[in-house]
């Protein structure tokens, strides 16, 4: 019978960090449900592997987490959830920015698994470019080409959209 101490700091990083590590596994994963799916994976991971955790716990977490969304990219050979088709709204209006917050995310969601990976550690986890190297188990390099041609794809996924289309800050003018 294992003891409660063995666990200890555990709950209270899931407490504190949960809706962090919830965040970055649903922008991995490419959908909440799916991103729930993925954090319980990398949590049961990290509960088996918990008395041989050294340094920090959620760094040791936030790589399994990465791992096991390329690991399931790569293997199932499949895309993640659509999260929705984006379609410029006639009317302008505060669901515009629901719309294209969508339509992005639909868009990170159909990049390749590492540049998506890359492309959330740096932006989204706001990680440098040898911290996200360090987590994905790669070279910086690998992590700058990734996140060029990543951030190339997005680019050419969202010019055919519209600039009058998009919502425009409040406050600016035409």
């Amino acid at each position: 019978m294992r003891s409660k101490d063995a666990y200890t700091g555990l709950a209270e990083l899931v407490a504190h960090r949960g809706p962090a590590l919830l965040a970055t596994a649903t922008l991995l994963a490419g959908g909440r449900s799916a991103g729930e799916d993925l954090l319980q994976a990398a949590l049961e991971r990290t509960i088996r592997a918990w008395r041989r955790v050294e340094g920090d716990p959620e760094a040791y977490l936030r790589r399994t987490l990465y791992h096991l969304a390329v690991d399931s990219w790569r293997l199932r050979r499949r895309r993640p959830e659509t999260i929705g088709r984006y379609e410029p709204p006639a009317q302008p209006d505060e669901s515009d920015r629901i719309a294209l917050r969508r339509a992005l995310l639909q868009s990170l969601a159909e990049l390749p698994p590492r540049q998506r990976a890359v492309l959330v550690l740096r932006y989204w986890e706001q990680l440098s470019e040898a911290e996200a190297a360090a987590a994905l188990g790669c070279s910086v390099g690998t992590v700058k080409s990734s996140a060029s041609r990543g951030l190339a794809r997005l680019r050419e996924r969202t010019a055919a959209w519209a600039v009058d289309d998009l919502p425009h800050p409040i406050g600016a003018t035409s």
